[in-house]
This record gives structure tokens, C-alpha cells and sequence, in this order.
């Protein structure tokens, strides 16, 4: 097998094994499918292009960071666009559907999802990457100010006003944001 086939092997593994978490994280970034999938794409071509230099390191780490720039870098073209209308029930209903997985009651968390996707669609892009990476993706101050290249001060602060304007969304309940703690 030549080095050609390998390397496409080996990025076609990768993509198949981690494809699906990137695009939820993309998902969560802008709220909208389409876009997530767009985002996604678009780094995963980036991410082709160097997988021989990026395969040995973090190759997750890579194309997540990839995918938070293209995130931001949309976001700040494109502020005059249309807003994503899809709620993220229905996203995580039809990832569920599409990966095969039980769908227990849909109608349980649509509610609380759709409040919480209105409470994030009102944070800014830094923000929403911020909190993202954070609380969803569990990465540390340190990791998160070196994923979307920032001092950990400006992580901080950001966590910090996303965390106010979350807490201030009226149909989010203390559970959510950490009030009551």
C-alpha cells in the first residue's frame, strides 16, 4: 500500500470516528444544520490538505480549532444575514434519528432545549465559542485561550458575560447557568 492510500485511510478513519462530534460542536457554535455541516467541511479540507504534519499530534484538536476559526470567521462576515431558525430539539432529534439511536420522548426536553437555544443565539460569536468550549467540550481556561487564540484573561471574561446574559434569560431555570450554587 503506497503512503497516498494510508494517509487517505487514515483521514477517512479519523473522519468517520470523530465527523459526528465535530459537527455537533459546529452545531452548537451557530445553531443552524446546514451551516454546522458547512463548517465542518470546510475544516476537514483544511485539515486534509496537512493530515501528514497534524496526524501525529492532536488531529481533533486541530480540527476543532478549525472549525471554532471558521465559526467566528463566518459570524463576523456575515452579522447581516439571516438568523438560524432551527432549535436545537429538532437538530438532536435528527442526529439521534440518523445515528440510530432510541429517541426515549422527544417532547420531554423541547422546552428546555429551545430556551436554551434562544438564551445562546443572543450570545456573540466569542462568546458562544467561549461557553462552547468550555462547558461542552470540557477544555480548560488555558485550552480554550490557545483554541481560539486569546489570552486565558479574555476567556475569563467572556465566560464571564455569557454566563450574565445566560442567567438573565427568562425561560432558563437556575440549573442551567449555576444560580442557586
Amino acid at each position: 500500500m503506497g503512503r497516498t492510500e494510508r494517509r487517505d485511510e487514515d483521514f477517512t478513519a479519523f473522519v468517520l470516528a470523530r465527523s459526528a462530534r465535530l459537527v455537533h460542536i459546529a452545531r452548537m457554535l451557530c445553531g443552524d444544520p446546514a451551516l454546522a455541516e458547512d463548517l465542518v467541511q470546510t475544516a476537514l479540507e483544511k485539515a486534509y490538505l496537512r493530515w501528514d504534519r497534524i496526524e501525529l499530534g492532536d488531529p481533533f484538536g486541530y480540527v476543532r480549532q478549525a472549525v471554532v476559526n471558521q465559526h467566528i470567521s463566518w459570524a463576523r462576515r456575515r452579522l447581516w444575514r439571516e438568523r438560524p431558525s432551527g432549535h436545537a430539539a429538532e437538530l438532536d432529534q435528527q442526529l439521534d434519528h440518523r445515528l440510530g439511536r432510541a429517541i426515549a420522548d422527544p417532547a420531554a426536553d423541547v422546552d428546555r432545549r429551545m430556551a436554551l437555544s434562544a438564551a445562546l443565539a443572543t450570545l456573540t460569536a466569542r462568546e458562544r465559542a467561549v461557553i462552547v468550549l468550555r462547558y461542552v467540550e470540557d477544555l480548560t481556561e488555558a485550552q480554550t485561550a490557545a483554541t481560539l487564540g486569546v489570552a486565558v484573561g479574555t476567556v475569563k471574561s467572556s465566560a464571564n458575560r455569557a454566563l450574565r446574559k445566560l442567567r438573565a434569560a427568562p425561560h432558563l431555570s437556575g440549573s442551567y447557568v449555576g444560580e442557586g450554587r
